[in-house]
């Protein structure tokens, strides 16, 4: 699952300390596991022409500003 991920939490605590490249080590470590893993990583639930296809679905709700996307609408309302 990549929401949460173990590795990524931990790059990101290595970030914020300061140690960039083993951070980085670990970002890479954890995009090789999701990607291996095979899942859809895509959690919009509409049937859309782009789902898992994040760098056109991203640019196309930036392009019309109505909306986030449904993976970024989740992690906004956990800050909210």
């Amino acid at each position: 699952m990549v929401d949460n991920h173990p590795l990524e939490r931990e790059a990101m605590a290595l970030f914020k300390r300061g140690d960039v490249v083993a951070a980085r080590r670990l970002q890479e470590r954890f995009l090789a596991e999701i990607f291996a893993s095979g899942e859809d990583l895509c959690s919009c639930p509409a049937g859309c022409e782009y789902h898992g296809r994040c760098v056109e679905c991203v640019m196309i709700h930036r392009g019309h500003g109505d909306h986030l996307p449904h993976c970024l609408q989740v992690i906004a309302a956990k800050k909210g």
